[in-house]
């Protein structure tokens, strides 16, 4: 075989791969988007629902000792944005987010102390997991002005939220979700193919606070 044919050679299975290669992304693309259609559909419908329901939210505590009131989800919202891939416009993600709060009366200020390391850490993420407002004050001996506790205070109020992110080259659908069944963060994919109503459905039992198997 001559150079030449040799060079067509390997030009032609080139060309054959990239065409596989585009055929998989094109399939992998039409299967990733046709689930965020169908969770796109289904979050929607669910906010209307939960917005008329206002379900009971989960039990709340910050230190995991000082309960917080009965609380409920009110306010949900759905948000899906798009970007463009391989000269198309995609799904970037999809979310819907919730507020927390009390289930009678306005929210409360509240108020706990932490003085070791563990507790402190503990106390400072699930704020943070929750987007809850909060002054952060020492607790000083007034006589040796040695540091004894942290004080932190703040309105019995939280957020709740579910971001769908896909990823179109490997047909994957990725879900972060924050505070369903308390200050908690749960993190997990599924294949394309397998985000369905079945699975949203175990989503939304988990949300309203019933047995589940999302996570």
């Amino acid at each position: 075989m001559s150079f030449l044919n040799q060079l067509k050679s390997q030009a032609a299975e080139l060309q054959s791969r990239q065409a596989r290669e585009q055929r998989n992304f094109e399939e992998s693309t039409a299967q990733t988007e046709y689930a965020c259609n169908t969770v796109s559909v289904y979050l929607q419908e669910l906010a209307r629902q939960l917005n008329v329901i206002a379900p009971p939210g989960p039990t709340l505590s910050v230190d995991g000792k000082t309960p917080w009131p009965a609380m409920r989800l009110v306010s949900f919202r759905c948000d899906a944005r798009k970007k463009t891939l391989r000269g198309k416009e995609v799904y970037d993600y999809l979310s819907l987010g919730w507020d927390i709060v009390p289930q009678h009366g306005k929210p409360l200020l509240a108020c706990v102390k932490v003085n070791f390391p563990p507790d402190l850490e503990r106390v400072q993420k699930r704020l943070g997991w929750g987007a809850i407002q909060h002054e952060r004050s020492d607790i000083r001996h007034p006589g040796k002005n040695a540091l004894l506790a942290y004080s932190f205070e703040f309105l019995t109020q939280s957020r709740g939220s579910v971001v769908v992110t896909p990823d179109h080259d490997t047909a994957t659908l990725a879900f972060r979700a924050m505070n369903l069944s308390g200050f908690e963060l749960v993190q997990a994919s599924w294949p394309a193919r397998q985000v369905g109503q079945p699975l949203l459905d175990e989503l939304a039992k988990r949300i309203v606070q019933q047995p589940h198997a999302f996570g």
